[in-house]
């Protein structure tokens, strides 16, 4: 059966069941129909003296172009401990419109270790995504409603863009303002996709409502003919961005095939973004439940990374255990086995490859000083000779792991993992961050880039140096970094896969994220606005005779 038949046989509880095993009373909860409901941020203040639950991250090895099951393997984690009688709760990212109907398709699991409802979440869920969508676009509006009428605060150049949450190269650059008449002041702009915009970020970084407006009032939207900053408060734009944003502050809650709490709220790449679900959901399901299961996006130099060194920080917790999920199938893929050939035994692509787990495991275990376990997800094409030989390999540096069946078998695929995973929480960890705040900014570039990517310098182009300069001038100098990179490869080159010659990180570009507070550095050919594959998934999306929704993977 496909993942959604699948998700449509489950046997789902009334969301208010799911909630009331919380013990969240009702003032707290808004339905969105029978099983989906959005939690008010307010509980938090009631909670907030609760002992914090046990943070279990999960993340990754660099993926192949269709992902490894991290999604997959964090629902499979979350039902198996609950399984073994403990208090858990699961909290993801929302799934962006680009991969639904772009390549990787839905992203609420897969087999029998889903988040339901599938076919809503990876839609329109909540409207959460439309939300920030709508913010962005207004202050957009705003911003050339203001040159329109007169340009009083002095625009001379607008570097805020618009969004929209589907892959649409065709938007990367665009000539705005065409009609005749002298108040129309052309010029290009560009869109990027909405999980990359900036008010996704400060959704997701915000600790209340107040906080979000402030960050919101701090966007800087562009600079004035003597090179000052403009912001989003000149514009007076904060509160009309808080109103449509205030109902998505709320985190949502759905659950499990196997109705165990899962809280998904918002939804940055990890590529293009800081790739965390918010700030919020997270503490408050540490004050809910005895464990949190959680995810950062892609690989863990991108995902974990920005999870380690940004969200930590923003929220002020850190994780007992990280899980780093490996597929056969990736490990054969960085050892420079063909796409097309990776169903095929090899334990020689198989060796090369297991280098880039090996790089993971030392910077999750020997960098961030994390208690670090291996997720196998098991394909059904793997061999019994490649996982033996990956688990010896493993042993061999004394890394425990666990060898996951979730999408086929769901929490009993996971059981082991599930046990392994509580027993090491309570193993003493100490977070290490990568840089400190009050390193400048090159140095922070270049600690992630040798100590995580592992590359052996960093070039900066002469608009990054120039940037970087602004950038201190103005006084933000001591602000976190979010690299965007290919998830693909520990390089910026997602050729360049197996990483065994050295190589340089190019950071082409460097801006300031004032309002979400951390700074982008943009590393090789990265765009902030994806584009369609070939053959996307939207074309095989649809209505059967029953009007049901088929098509989502």
């Amino acid at each position: 059966m496909s993942d959604i038949q699948i998700a449509k046989k489950a046997n789902l509880k009334n969301i208010l069941e799911i909630t009331k095993g919380l013990n969240i009373n009702d003032e707290y909860i808004s339905q969105y129909g029978k099983y989906k409901a959005k939690i008010s941020y307010n509980l938090y203040s009631s909670i907030k003296n609760n002992k914090n639950g046990k943070l279990i991250l999960v993340t990754s090895i660099n993926p192949t172009p269709m992902g490894e099951g991290k999604t997959t393997v964090s629902i499979g984690l979350a039902d198996a401990i609950k399984r073994i009688n403990k208090n858990v709760i699961l909290t993801l990212r929302e799934p962006s419109l680009g991969p639904v109907f772009g390549l990787k398709g839905g992203a609420t699991g897969g087999g029998y270790a889903q988040v339901a409802p599938m076919e809503e979440i990876n839609l329109h869920f909540t409207g959460d995504i439309h939300a920030i969508t709508s913010a962005n676009n207004l202050l957009s509006a705003m911003i050339d409603n203001h040159i329109y009428f007169g340009n009083k605060l002095r625009f001379k150049e607008v570097v805020w863009k618009r969004c929209l949450d589907l892959n649409d190269r065709a938007l990367r650059k665009i000539e705005i303002n065409l009609e005749e008449g002298k108040k129309y002041v052309p010029r290009i702009d560009g869109f990027d996709i909405s999980v990359a915009s900036e008010i996704m970020a400060i959704l997701c970084l915000a600790t209340d409502l107040n906080d979000l407006k402030i960050r919101l009032a701090n966007i800087i939207v562009g600079y004035n003919d003597v090179g000052n900053p403009i912001y989003a408060k000149d514009l007076k734009a904060e509160g009309a961005m808080l109103v449509l944003l205030k109902e998505a502050f709320n985190p949502n809650i759905v659950q499990t095939l196997e109705n165990t709490p899962a809280i998904i709220h918002g939804g940055p790449f990890a590529n293009i973004a800081h790739g965390c679900n918010s700030v919020i959901s997270t503490k408050m399901a540490l004050k809910l439940s005895d464990y949190v299961v959680t995810e950062a996006g892609f690989g863990a130099d991108l995902g974990a990374e920005k999870f380690l060194d940004i969200k930590c920080r923003v929220g002020d917790i850190k994780p007992d255990i990280t899980v780093c999920v490996a597929t056969i199938k990736a490990l054969k893929y960085h050892g420079g086995m063909s796409k097309e050939s990776l169903e095929e035994e090899s334990l020689e692509y198989l060796e090369i490859g297991i280098n880039n787990l090996f790089k993971h495991i030392d910077n999750l275990k020997n960098k961030f000083n994390l208690n670090v376990i291996v997720a196998i997800n098991k394909f059904n094409t793997d061999s019994e000779r490649e996982i033996e030989f990956l688990i010896e390999k493993l042993n061999k540096i004394n890394i425990e792991t666990s060898l996951v069946e979730a999408w086929e078998k769901g929490s009993k695929g996971a059981m082991d993992l599930a046990q392994k995973v509580v027993k090491i929480c309570d193993v003493q960890s100490d977070l290490n961050y990568i840089y400190n705040l009050d390193d400048d900014i090159y140095t922070k570039i270049k600690k992630i880039a040798k100590q995580i990517y592992g590359a052996d310098g960093v070039d900066f182009s002469e608009e990054s140096r120039k940037n970087i300069e602004k950038i201190n001038s103005l006084g933000y100098g001591d602000l976190p970094v979010c690299i965007a990179k290919t998830q693909y490869s520990f390089s910026d080159d997602p050729k360049n896969l197996k990483c065994d010659v050295p190589f340089k990180i190019h950071i082409k570009n460097v801006m300031i994220k004032s309002g979400a507070k951390f700074i982008v550095a943009l590393a090789g050919n990265i765009y902030t606005m994806p584009g369609l594959p070939e053959k996307p998934a939207a074309e095989t999306i649809g209505l059967d005779e029953n009007n049901d929704i088929i098509g989502i993977f």
